[in-house]
Order: structure tokens, then C-alpha cells, then sequence
């Protein structure tokens, strides 16, 4: 059970494993999108036809026909990864052995939707991936395994959800190896550790560069891939232009500090701009409405140097 590409890398796995069967697919429903809003299947939905797989969309599990479809295929295990709906009791209590979920946080912290941007953006420089018994409770159920993931503390959420993907994958098949031995433990999680990670909102990509640069490094990655990290730059007192920038780097302390915000021009390929205490050095931005452009394109097209 599963719907964006995360959970599609889990079955990628769960389809490759010898030690089972997958039975059934469940994804969300096919959802509007783009400026056509026609219809597209989720990357769950997608991977599961190219490989011949039952596919089943239901919007929720209120109907008892759906309960009862679902126990007809008679499961051994729930593998449940982002799927995006609350499954009740009545489902968690299908499979004869368990449910289980994978997570991409270090249980008990950063429960939620948005476990890997909001890690980020603490300034975290430890994430993972846990494997846990499902319950009732939001992402409280205890931990059947759990493996750490470092980070460097320049990558962006993209790059970590890739890779916790493919780790959450291959510690899920080594979770199912273990139960089918009987060598599984279930550790309860300690609660009063618990933090939680709600979904992310557009309006958290608006950076304030009266904010340290580490602050504002870290908030870009954060929000990068979506919704991007942004802001209103005001070239004169009539234009106001949005722009949104990719992740880069800290840059030294500037010389001739300006107020923070101001873009002071090309720095090693960067774009350099003032926060409250050093440079923050992005490779490029882009204007609403309009393609990303490279340092040298915008200060050649928007700051008029090295034209």
C-alpha cells in the first residue's frame, strides 16, 4: 500500500524478493494534475501495471466491501509505505501475521507526512529509516528494525528521500526475512520522546535573510525539490520579483556587509546574497513564471555585469 515514488521504490524491492508474494496493490486514487488536470496514475500505480499486478483505488475503507475484498486475498503482511490514507482497525487486523510501515525518520522523532524536510530543517545531521508494527496511533507503533542514515549537511530533501527510499526498501525485505524465521524483536517506542512532522505548506519556502545563513541552508534544502524556497527581490522601488532559489552553499562573511537580502553579484559561480551574519552563495534562481537561470544569466540579464 503506497502512492508517490517513495512507496513505488519499496515495491521495486518487495516485486525482487524471493521470499514472497506480492498479491495486490493498493494506491490512491487517480488524481487531477497540471494545467490540463487530466488524470495520472500515482508512481505506485504505474510500477504495479508494468508488472502485471492487481491495482486497487479505494477512496477509503469506510465501505465493509472493501475491508472484505481486502481479506479475501488473504495476506500475510500489510507493507504499507506512504500510502496517504488512515487505515482503521477493521484493516490493520487483515493480515495474518502483521502490518507493518516504513518510515523515513528514526522513530520516535519526526512522526508524520513530511518526516525528511522537517529533519532538514531542524538542522539534523542524523536521519534513518524505521520499520514498525502499525497501530492505531499516528506512526506509534513499535519498532521492528531501524537503520541510521548521516547526512553531510548539503544535501537536499530530494537526495535524502531518494536514498532512504532504497535503504527503506531493502530493510523491509530483510524485516519480512526475519519474521518468516521468527527472529524479529518488537521494541515499543518511547513515547515521551515522540516529535512530530506535519505536511509542509507553499508559505514555509519564504526565506528571511535577516536569518543566519546556516538557517537559510537550511530551510533551501529543505524545501527543495517542492515547494521551493523563495523570495520577493526588489530590484528598484517599482519591480518586485519572485524568485526561487536552488540549494548552495555558505559563503564567507562579506567585507562590506550590506542589508540582508541585498543581491551583491557573481561569486564563484554563485549568486551572492547578504543573511544576517555571512553570504549565502546559490547557483541559480528562478523568476516566477520563467525558466532557472544560471548565475552568470542573472546577473548578466537581471544585475547588468559580466554581460
Amino acid at each position: 500500500m503506497g502512492t508517490p515514488d517513495f512507496a513505488a521504490v519499496i515495491l521495486k524491492h518487495l516485486l525482487a524478493w524471493e521470499g514472497g508474494e506480492v498479491l495486490a496493490a493498493y494506491t490512491q486514487p487517480d488524481r487531477p494534475c497540471g494545467r490540463g488536470l487530466s488524470c495520472k496514475p500515482s508512481p505506485v500505480k504505474a510500477l504495479a501495471l508494468e508488472h502485471g499486478l492487481d491495482v486497487r483505488q479505494p477512496l477509503n475503507f469506510k465501505d465493509p466491501a472493501e475491508v472484505e475484498a481486502l481479506r479475501a486475498l488473504e495476506p500475510d503482511v500489510l507493507a504499507v509505505a506512504a500510502y496517504g490514507l488512515i487505515l482503521p482497525q477493521a484493516v490493520l487486523d487483515v493480515p495474518a501475521l502483521m502490518p507493518v510501515n516504513v518510515h523515513a525518520s528514526l522513530l520516535p522523532k519526526y512522526r508524520g507526512a513530511a518526516p525528511i524536510q522537517r529533519c532538514i530543517l531542524d538542522g539534523e545531521t542524523v536521519t534513518g529509516i524505521s520499520i514498525m508494527r502499525m497501530e492505531k496511533g499516528l506512526d506509534s507503533g513499535p519498532i521492528l528494525l531501524q537503520r541510521a542514515l548521516r547526512m553531510g549537511g548539503d544535501e537536499h530533501a530530494g537526495q535524502v528521500h531518494d536514498q532512504l527510499a532504497e535503504m527503506g526498501g531493502l530493510l523491509l525485505v530483510e524485516a519480512l526475512e526475519r519474521l518468516r524465521d521468527g527472529r524479529l524483536a518488537v521494541v515499543p517506542q518511547d513515547d515521551s520522546l515522540a516529535t512530530y512532522a506535519p505536511k509542509l505548506s507553499k508559505d514555509e519556502g519564504l526565506i528571511d535573510w535577516n536569518r543566519p545563513a546556516q538557517e537559510i541552508h537550511n530551510r533551501a534544502r529543505a524545501m527543495h525539490p517542492w515547494p521551493g524556497a523563495f523570495f520577493q527581490w526588489s530590484p528598484d522601488d517599482k519591480k518586485h520579483l519572485r524568485l526561487t532559489l536552488t540549494p548552495g552553499k555558505i559563503g564567507p562573511e562579506s567585507e562590506h556587509k550590506a542589508e540582508p537580502g541585498t543581491i551583491l553579484g557573481e561569486m564563484d559561480g554563485h549568486i551572492a546574497i547578504q543573511t544576517a551574519d555571512r553570504l549565502y552563495l546559490t547557483p541559480s534562481v528562478q523568476p516566477e513564471g520563467r525558466k532557472a537561470l544560471s548565475a552568470s544569466a542573472f546577473a548578466c540579464g537581471y544585475l547588468k555585469k559580466n554581460c
